[in-house]
């Protein structure tokens, strides 16, 4: 765990600069959005160990799945969201020794990210190897206000010295991503200019053909007396090098405007002149407008997903990094976008849709959001629905099954490991249960009939396709499957696996009986040629599913033969072997009983009203020990369960884990980008944990409590179109309604009848 973050309530600060840290800063300081984003790289040119990155989202390329061997069914490729072009590249060099960090000393370093205002700034002192020293400052926006462009202002002095600079802002598309196989490019040059007034590059992906334009403009202005002024052109590359003297204590400012326009949004023989109108706009607005912009944009998101913690820093900062980076992600205008799991801050997992969307991300943004965007997140799998047939096909099922892809960009699955894209299918249940959470929250009951029906029979068909009847148990069991937790691979009975099922099945014919006779449901039926038989076949694997469960213990079993396993708690590894994913052989993590992420348990936490306290205490108390946590979707489960416990500390203690996990890289990954998707599980440990917030019935739930060195916490979410906030303090909580239309609502169980633009008041127990 690193401890390198200065703490601070609405700033990740970073003083003093360690190469070997650069890295993981560059994730922790990306910043998006929602159309594309960019690490924190720096805009000189840097010789040191970098991760470039700029993503723009939606273009992806089908890199060639690279395996020793060939399996029926088999994604053909790996969906990577792709490194697109460098914009914010300036080089910068001194008679003609250029600005280094990996050259040059460097001091009073400084990164800033203002996520309340959503800007990154850096400030230092060099000195180059020839002894000039200068002082840089630098801010820079992915504009909020106008997602189509970035900007940044840099300024430099010469401290002692005066001479000749070379000023040199360029595009570059000639990039490659880390994880390219065979140090593949995935880039072709469609056309580019380079003048002082507007410098662009065309370029297109190869196989998919997303075609993307960006181009630049700048501005010098300050302690500089400008000379010659020269272009050049190379291979995806453009560049305007600037000449001119400059003076030493003299600031001059270079700002930079720059667009990313995509084929997704516009034709393609409109992309240069669409990314030219918005450069040109925005050097006309100027860089402190487009800031100012942009910072008006973020208070209008943080007006409606702040969460206000009194009394702990280091948990107020790790809860805001979370939020902003889940705000700068993804904003819900496009129902063809998705969440992949780096967000705009890495490639590693491909950058594509996983699971996480369903069974993490979505409660952050029914809470937080305006009702279309949940909606387009659940809608999402509904246009991906004849793919997802399609993936179950070359599986061998039949008859409108449907499975949803593990990872996908399209709805096609493009995931590579075996022991994933076969066997991991517990996804289908996330995907199921999503449609159920996004009714519950906004009571679109409509949605089940129009889209969401459709979606629950493909999966349901393919459930009851995928159990088989056990002449030895005389019920229904399912085999060779990979539940949450990952390091168990091809084990039967996978209970959370089964209870997803089961639930599916039982949700699907509960809303075949709520909409039975409606013509909309009929249509649907003679669509997908549904037959009665195959209700009553659901029914008679609900009444006869084997779960597994010991009666000696009281639990239920994560798979078959978990018991077998030599049992003993994480805390018998020695400190050194941790995490084991990066010290144990595969083999031995497989053996042994150790739990990546929350398994037996994420099931409990969905279906906790089925189970009484003791039932749920037995099972924590018996799996959590084992958990090693390496997955980063795995503390928020914890979090939430430990606070129906009313076990505070270690609420607490995952709690800090999943809100600090980018920021003190607890899991040793960070360098590869930020774990945005498992971000949306720190405002779940919040909100179903500290808050007690639940949904039932469509009605709404809280049972607040606080960490016991809080002094407080407030935080806003949106249900039913009322706006609430609530707010506890030691011994008191108060509800707010910010609308003028009543609700009703349970307070430690206790119904109230909230009136608009009213509060409601109660001791805390």
């Amino acid at each position: 765990m690193k401890n390198y973050i200065k703490h601070d309530p609405w700033s990740i600060i970073e003083e003093g600069f360690e190469p070997e840290y650069n890295k993981i800063s560059e994730s922790i300081f990306s910043i998006g959005n929602g159309m594309f984003g960019q690490r924190a790289n720096f805009e000189e040119q840097y010789s040191g160990e970098t991760l470039k990155g700029n993503y723009v989202a939606g273009v992806y390329y089908p890199d060639k799945t690279r395996v020793g061997w060939w399996k029926n069914g088999y994604p053909e490729y790996f969906a990577k969201v792709l490194n697109a072009s460098n914009w914010i590249g300036i080089n910068i060099s001194f008679d003609g020794e250029a600005l280094d960090l990996a050259t040059c000393k460097v001091e009073e370093f400084r990164r800033e990210l203002n996520m309340k205002e959503g800007w990154l700034k850096r400030s230092f002192k060099a000195t180059l190897p020839s002894g000039k020293q200068v002082a840089v400052s630098s801010v820079r926006i992915c504009s909020m206000a106008r997602t189509k462009v970035g900007a940044l202002s840099y300024s430099v002095t010469p401290l002692n010295f005066s001479g000749e600079a070379q000023i040199t802002p360029y595009v570059d598309f000639d990039v490659m991503n880390a994880d390219s196989n065979y140090d593949e490019k995935f880039w072709n040059e469609q056309a580019k200019s380079a003048t002082e007034d507007f410098s662009y590059v065309l370029a297109s992906t190869k196989k998919t053909d997303f075609w993307v334009a960006t181009g630049m403009k700048f501005k010098i202005s300050g302690g500089w007396s400008a000379g010659e002024t020269a272009v050049v052109v190379k291979d995806k590359y453009v560049e305007v090098n600037a000449s001119g003297q400059v003076s030493e204590g003299k600031t001059l400012t270079i700002e930079k405007f720059a667009s990313n326009i995509s084929s997704m949004y516009f034709p393609k023989d409109q992309l240069v002149s669409v990314c030219q109108k918005e450069v040109d706009e925005a050097a006309k607005a100027g860089f402190d407008t487009l800031l100012q912009e942009h910072k008006e944009a973020w208070a209008s998101k943080w007006e409606k997903s702040d969460i206000i913690i009194d009394g702990d820093v280091s948990s107020q900062q790790g809860i805001r990094f979370n939020i902003f980076q889940l705000n700068q992600t993804y904003t819900g205008e496009d129902e063809r976008l998705n969440i992949g799991p780096k967000g705009f801050t890495g490639e590693k997992y491909g950058g594509s849709t996983y699971w996480d969307t369903e069974a993490y991300c979505l409660a952050f943004y029914l809470a937080t959001s305006d009702q279309e965007v949940a909606r387009n997140l659940v809608l999402y799998r509904y246009k991906h629905l004849q793919k997802a047939i399609e993936n179950a096909q070359k599986l061998g099922f039949t008859d409108g099954a449907a499975l949803y892809p593990m990872v996908t960009m399209n709805g096609e699955e493009c995931h590579n490991e075996w022991e994933i894209t076969f066997e991991e299918i517990h996804r289908n249940g996330a995907i199921a249960y999503a449609i159920y959470d996004y009714i519950n929250y906004h009571g679109d009951e409509n949605y089940l009939v129009d889209f969401g029906l459709e979606v629950l029979i493909g999966i349901s068909r393919f459930w009851s396709q995928r159990v088989h009847w056990s002449k030895n148990k005389g019920q229904y069991v399912m085999h060779g499957v990979t539940g949450p937790n990952e390091y168990e691979n091809n084990v039967n009975n996978n209970w959370y696996t089964s209870k997803m099922a089961l639930w599916t099945l039982n949700y699907t014919l509960e809303g075949l009986a709520k909409h039975k006779g409606s013509n909309k449901l009929n249509t649907l039926l003679q669509k997908l040629s549904f037959k009665d038989s195959e209700a009553e076949k659901w029914q008679h694997i609900l009444d006869n599913m084997y779960l597994g469960y010991d009666e000696k213990r009281g639990v239920f079993l994560q798979q078959d033969g978990f018991l077998d396993k030599e049992l003993m708690p994480v805390g018998d590894i020695p400190a050194g072997q941790r995490p084991i994913n990066q010290n144990w052989s595969w083999d031995r993590i497989l053996r042994s009983c150790f739990i990546k992420q929350a398994d037996t348990l994420q099931g409990i936490y969905l279906f906790e009203d089925e189970f009484d306290i003791e039932t749920i205490e037995r099972n924590f108390d018996f799996y959590e020990p084992m958990t090693v946590h390496e997955s980063s979707l795995s503390p928020c489960v914890h979090a939430i369960l430990a606070s129906k416990l009313g076990r505070k500390e270690k609420a607490y203690e995952m709690y800090i884990r999943t809100a600090r996990l980018d920021l003190d890289d607890y899991n040793n990954d960070t360098e590869d980008g930020c774990h945005t998707t498992s971000m949306a599980g720190t405002w779940m440990a919040f909100a179903k944990g500290f808050a007690g917030m639940r949904v039932r019935n469509g009605e709404l739930y809280f049972s607040p409590y606080l960490p016991d060195h809080w002094d407080g916490y407030s935080f806003k979410i949106k249900f039913r179109e009322r706006n609430l906030t609530i707010k506890a303090t030691k011994g008191h909580v108060t509800i707010f309604n910010e609308s003028a239309d009543d609700l009703g609502i349970y307070l430690f169980d206790k119904k109230y009848q909230l009136a608009g633009n009213g509060s409601i008041d109660a001791p805390m127990n």
